[in-house]
């Protein structure tokens, strides 16, 4: 994985994958104790095609190598956000590839929780390359465990709407997608409103909890608190997929939430206490050492470590203006959510 780069400009940094193994590496948290490291392989393209067309896999790696066309445009390659870069194809299938794995090591039993930090890379859609990703690997990852008889329920905390995922599912009952993010009317990729709950057989099946602008740990753990985890108990999964998008933290340069990494320390808690395996994946996360902080603590929530290892942060100081414009903002999500799904789930 650490041979390959976006390019240099590009906000979306590869060398977060690395320091986070650093991190937890020291900290002897990849071995011993039921821990260990499997090493990725590029997704086969049987693979990618059971959510990327055909079409769009070749043009994407006829672009990889120099031959870029106007169809590659259509498909967002070649964009500010998804430029054409060498390492783009290969980098991609390595991402899924390993993602895919960890789905593999938790179907087996030869893991009870798995984490891909280079992954999370859920914007793209079947044809279209999108928010600095070229292949859904977590999109990938669910339609693996479906294919395999699991419930899946895939929980995005990036601060963008995971909308590759949500609508590669928005017609299916066997995984429900769940998405907590900034505002869309305020943030990329301007979807993922409340009232966006999934068709057909998939209603009610996709969750949206759109976010105010400031929203800070006490009003992100409510919202989390009311409306996800009396859909997680509804809805019963045998196995989660949890994006692990770092952006939503305080300082990050392309959002604008303040939380600290304790939330995300919140959620991983909330949902091992389902005592389900859980396949989790990297995604945002544009200020590194606080993304490369809030990853090391995940691995070792997941690994079981009796010490975070000065990992957990400070607060973040909330001002009372701030608490005055965020916490009616998030009670009108939860009345929002829940006036969306929860009856369709026998919830109230």
């Amino acid at each position: 994985m650490e041979r390959y780069r976006y390019p240099p400009e590009h906000p979306f940094n590869t060398v977060r994958a690395r320091r986070v193994r650093e991190t937890v590496n020291s900290m002897g948290l990849l071995t011993g104790a039921g821990r260990k490291e499997a090493a990725p392989e590029p997704a086969e393209r049987i693979v990618l095609k059971k959510f990327h067309s055909a079409r769009y896999l070749h043009t994407l790696k006829t672009a990889a190598e120099g031959q870029w066309s106007n169809e590659a445009l259509s498909m967002g390659i070649g964009t500010g956000d998804c430029p054409v870069f060498a390492d783009m194809y290969d980098y991609s299938a390595m991402a899924v590839g390993g993602t895919v794995i960890g789905a593999e090591l938790l179907l087996s039993g030869g893991a009870d929780a798995a984490f891909n930090p280079s992954g999370g890379l859920h914007h793209a859609g079947p044809e279209q390359a999108s928010g600095f990703c070229y292949m859904n690997d977590v999109a990938i990852a669910c339609m693996v465990l479906a294919e395999a008889g699991k419930k899946v329920l895939y929980l995005d905390v990036d601060v963008h709407h995971g909308d590759g995922v949500a609508y590669g599912f928005y017609e299916r009952n066997d995984v429900m997608t769940v998405s907590l993010h900034q505002n869309p009317r305020t943030l990329f990729p301007g979807t993922g409103f409340a009232n966006e709950i999934g068709t057909g057989e998939g209603k009610g099946y996709c969750v949206n909890v759109p976010l105010p602008i400031g929203t800070y740990d006490e009003a992100y753990m409510k919202a989390f608190e009311a409306v996800v985890l009396p859909l997680i108990r509804a809805f019963g999964p045998d196995v989660f997929v949890l994006q692990l998008g770092a952006d939503g933290l305080a300082g990050d340069p392309l959002a604008h939430f303040q939380l600290s990494n304790n939330t995300y320390g919140d959620v991983i808690s909330h949902v091992l206490s389902f005592d389900r395996p859980i396949l989790a994946a990297g995604g945002g996360g544009y200020d590194i050492e606080n993304t490369v902080r809030a990853w090391a603590f995940a691995w070792s929530l997941f690994a079981g470590a009796e010490e975070d290892g000065g990992l957990r942060d400070a607060s973040v100081a909330v001002s009372k203006q701030q608490q005055d414009a965020v916490a009616p903002a998030i009670e009108a999500v939860i009345k929002a959510v829940k006036a969306s799904v929860f009856g369709l789930h026998g919830l109230q």
